[in-house]
Parts: C-alpha cells; structure tokens; sequence
C-alpha cells in the first residue's frame, strides 16, 4: 500500500478554499488505495484540541492559536523532534506539502533530510494579498519564499493556467496544473428546497447569494456597493442578497449593508450549503484574486448562473453569456448592470443556469482524483528510478 503524508497550516473542521481541497486528496486517495496520514494543526473542538477528519488513518496535531483579530487562522509551530516522530511513524512514500507556512515547510524539510520525494500545491497568490491588506511593500519578499518553497519540491500542483503562468514568472519550473475539481454529486440542482427559500425568508424575489471569507481580498464591498445600486435601478423589482461566511471583514461588511442584504455568518458546507446554493437564484463575486475560484464552482453545480470577474483562476471556466455574465473588475457600475440583466431576463437566466451545470459536470473532482492518483504514483516511481540511477553511478564515480 503506498502511504502518503500531508503537511499542512489548515485542515477541517476548518473551511477555506485550501483545508477543502486537501480534505477532498486525502479522501480520494484513500479510496484509490493509499495510506493517508495528516499532520496539521489543532482546533478547540468539543472541548478538546484535535484535528479531525474521517477519512484520515492517522491525525497528527500541532499545538496552535487563534490569529488575533481572525481566531478561525490558526499559527502553529511544529517542533522538529515531532515532525521527525511522525514520519518515523507514517515511514510516507511521498509527502505533500500543501501550505507554504510553518507545517507545510516543516515537513518539507524533514522531508528532504531523508531523500523523500515531495510535492507541493500553490493554492493562493499571496504576493498578491500584500496589496489588497495595505502592505504592498511586502510583494517582493512574499515572492522570494514562495520561489523558495516551491523550488524545493519534486512538482508543484497549481489549481489553474494563470496560477502556473504566476508561478513561472517568478523561475518556479515544475508545475501541474490540477485544480482538484468540484464534488457534482454533492453540489447540484436537486438540493432545491422550497422550506429553504422560507426559512430564509425570500420566498419567489430572485435572490443573489455570495459564499466565501469575508477578507480584503474578497471585496465583497463592490457586491454590496452594486447590488444597492441594482435595487435603486429597479425599485419595482423585488431582490435579495444574501451573504454567506466569516471572516475579519464581517462587522465592517454588516455596517455598511443595505436593505435586502441578509448575512448568514458561516454555513455548514456538507448540511446547508448544497440547499443554499440550490435554493437561490444566482451567484456573485468581486474577488480577483482566486486561483481556481472553488465556491464558483460549486455554485456553477448547483445550477446558478455566476456574474464575476474573469479574472486569476476562472478565466479557465467562466463564459460570458454561457455560465455567467462578467463585469469589469472594480466597476460596480457594471456589475450592478449584470444583476439587473439578469433579473429581467428569464430565458438568459435558464441558459445560463444550463451552461453552468454543464460547465461544472466537466470539472468533475472525480476525473482530477483519478489523475491525482497517478501523478502522484508517477512521482514515486521517478524518485525510485533517480536514487537507482545514482547508486549504479556510485562504483563508477569511485574509480
């Protein structure tokens, strides 16, 4: 049985783009045959500091605190007397580094101390955050160390073309575009509910609904912004937005809400949130700084039209006019125009909705599983064959 390690800085019950789309390796690797093992970091959870998942055999927590100002980010610093006890334990055929921080470079290191093939996944261009949290003078130092982290590995997964064009740029060569797919099944039309649409109090007024961390980088306020300024186009036109998720932006993001904005504060991703995307009617987002875009994804499977920005990782899917309608980035104008074309449009709304379902049956997590699978078989059998090469090279280069 091939046994594989995964090093990283977020994992459940933590949710974030990241932590689920390790969560989602780790159990589809576990159903294709592999031994998955996690080293990550400890939540407060029911009392007790654990780190939980049911589709990992062996859970290994790091000690961790609450970033102040955002508790949901947990800091952790692994020492290297554990990390070394883990993979004497896990004794991984190959180890994943999926963050670049404290955990993720801890194994890595650990790691190449005892000639382990590892692979990383770049899931988020952070030399682009240092913008959008007022720290621009950060970029060129943020963009060093991902250079550095990611040069180290044996292959390096990045979830787009624009995320491996980003990678590229700054001499990061060994790169695989897999973005981790999108759970179609769990995530589809059928999940509509009529008791949702009650509960939440929207009844048949078309409601758009954003899903994400309500940060910066997200500019939620351009949604807020645009959808104040679609009501005010169309005030004989009932809408609704709702907002779903938590983050460090939550109270500003509630005090400058206008009326028909509806926050929900974090949404169970298994229980609600299939029934949430379902229930409403679009999907809308400001951010320009997503790699794949993941939440997108899973509202193109629910059947929702998106307006967006064709912008970072959702330029591989997003079709103007085919899953979606796109605005400029930054313009709330213009997205607010995209709201009330939709509204007003029925048969517009019914293609779109058409054109996302289809769009998102083709990014299936099932297919990049099945690849996952045998990369990262490929990546173990490479190594083999380099440590071979090398030892049959040994006698000669001793005479």
């Amino acid at each position: 049985m091939r046994r594989i390690l995964f090093c990283t800085d977020t994992f459940p019950p933590q949710v974030n783009g990241v932590s689920v789309v390790t969560a989602a390796m780790v159990s589809g690797l576990r159903k294709r045959g592999w031994e998955c093992a996690v080293l990550g970091p400890a939540y407060p959870l029911t009392g007790r500091r654990v780190l939980w998942s049911p589709d990992v055999e062996r859970r290994y927590a790091v000690p961790s605190v609450g970033l102040p100002g955002y508790r949901d980010v947990r800091l952790s610093w692994p020492t290297s007397r554990y990390v070394r006890s883990v993979f004497d334990d896990v004794r991984p055929d190959l180890v994943h580094c999926a963050t670049e921080f404290s955990i993720g470079y801890a194994g890595m290191r650990e790691a190449a101390r005892r000639g382990i093939p590892v692979c990383t996944t770049s899931h988020t261009d952070f030399s682009r955050y240092c913008s959008a949290y007022g720290v621009p003078f950060l970029r060129p130092a943020v963009t060093r160390w991902m250079r550095h982290f990611h040069g180290k590995a044996n292959r390096t997964l990045v979830p787009s073309r624009v995320a491996q064009d980003a990678l590229l740029e700054i001499g990061v060569r060994q790169t695989h575009v897999w973005g981790g797919g999108v759970d179609a099944e769990l995530f589809h039309p059928r999940h509509f509910s009529s008791a949702t649409r009650q509960r939440l109090g929207i009844g048949r007024v078309f409601t758009f609904l954003h899903v994400g961390r309500l940060a910066p980088e997200k500019n939620v306020e351009l949604v807020l912004a645009a959808f104040a300024m679609a009501r005010a186009q169309q005030p004989e036109v009932p809408m609704r937005l709702l907002i779903a998720g938590a983050g460090p932006s939550e109270k500003a993001l509630r005090g400058s809400s206008t009326p028909g904005v509806t926050f929900l504060g974090a949404v169970d991703r298994t229980n609600e949130l299939p029934a949430l995307y379902a229930s409403v009617d679009a999907f809308v987002t400001a951010s320009t700084t997503e790699t794949l875009g993941l939440v997108t994804l899973e509202a193109m499977a629910s059947g929702l039209p998106v307006i967006a920005c064709r912008e970072g990782g959702l330029r591989d899917y997003f079709v103007h006019t085919h899953n979606g309608l796109s605005f400029a980035a930054g313009d709330a104008t213009d997205c607010a125009e995209a709201m009330v074309r939709l509204v007003r449009d029925a048969s517009l709304h019914e293609r779109l909705r058409s054109g996302a379902r289809q769009t998102a049956e083709a990014w299936s997590s099932v297919r990049d599983l099945d690849r996952l699978d045998g990369l990262f078989q490929r990546e173990i059998r490479a190594h083999a064959h380099l440590q071979a090469s090398l030892c049959s090279l040994t006698p000669h280069a001793a005479r």
